[in-house]
């Protein structure tokens, strides 16, 4: 049990991990990955399961019919969990920390993680400008 939000923990696919980040898409899984393998932690990526539809009432006998089924609605998107073995891994604190590298080797910033850069901005944190 995590004492923050900030720091969840779960067991996937039987292995006690960090949780990065919850409810994901594909591609979103994908860029996580990618870039959490590359800063050499080991990545789970598991599928959300939906919770079970129920199960259609029987017909009783002498009771009115059932209504017509509501119609087909689609498919909701795959949603993926993402989670790293190290149990000690804090999005938050490897960000702001600036622990984490790009293939590039510039350091990842809030705005790239959240793939609102294509690339990142590596710029002097504001505690070590002079102003």
């Amino acid at each position: 049990m995590a004492i923050n939000k900030n720091h969840e923990f779960e067991e996937l696919n039987g292995v006690k991990c960090a949780i990065v980040e919850k409810n994901v898409s594909k591609e979103r899984a994908d860029f996580l990955e990618t870039m959490l393998r590359f800063n050499k932690y080991e990545v789970i990526v598991v599928p959300v399961v939906a919770a079970p539809k129920p199960a259609p009432a029987a017909a009783v006998p002498g009771a009115e019919p059932a209504p017509e089924p509501a119609p087909v609605m689609p498919e909701p998107p795959a949603l993926f969990t993402v989670g790293v073995t190290d149990v000690t891994f804090n999005p938050t604190n490897a960000i702001f920390g600036r622990l984490l590298k790009t293939q590039g080797g510039r350091v990842i910033t809030l705005a790239y993680w959240r793939q609102q850069e294509p690339v990142s901005h590596d710029e002097i944190p504001y505690f070590e400008k002079s102003f």
